[in-house]
């Protein structure tokens, strides 16, 4: 019999080429009828964590365009402390497409991690009067 591998990983052992972008602790408020956290609030969640790096490049408003892909891996539980890194996979003239990473830390006297969503999503720059903006790399300090 072959032992399954399991999805707990080492706590030092988080991603080091994404950007650590939010952190959260689910409350029971945010629990489903099952006691698991509800997958609107962590889709919610993500769509925050993913537009960090976005309005850091556009300096200024964006808007959720694209949700290309959520995959949720593992149920998320009350007290989790959830850590969100993001990355930039994609660079438009009006849109940023990005990776967003979900870890649930658990246990806190042994302590585990485990990814328990991943997504991808894209933004788009946005006027004051909502139409899509052109942007420049440069205008990210």
């Amino acid at each position: 019999m072959t032992e399954l591998a399991s999805p707990f990983m080492n706590p030092a052992h988080v991603p080091t080429e994404r950007e650590l972008v939010l952190r959260m602790i689910p409350m029971p408020h945010d629990a489903n009828a099952n006691g698991d956290i509800f997958g609107g609030w962590i889709m919610a969640q993500v769509d925050l964590a993913g537009s960090v790096l976005p309005s850091r490049v556009t300096r200024g408003r964006i808007a959720t365009i694209a949700v290309k892909e959520f995959i949720f891996k593992q149920p998320v539980s009350v007290g989790d402390l959830l850590s969100f890194y993001s990355r930039v996979t994609r660079i438009g003239r009006t849109s940023i497409t990005v990776e967003v990473e979900v870890y649930a830390e658990r246990n806190p006297q042994n302590p585990q991690v485990v990814k328990v969503t991943e997504a991808q999503l894209t933004y788009v720059a946005i006027d004051d009067q909502g139409q899509s903006r052109p942007f420049k790399l440069g205008d990210a300090g």
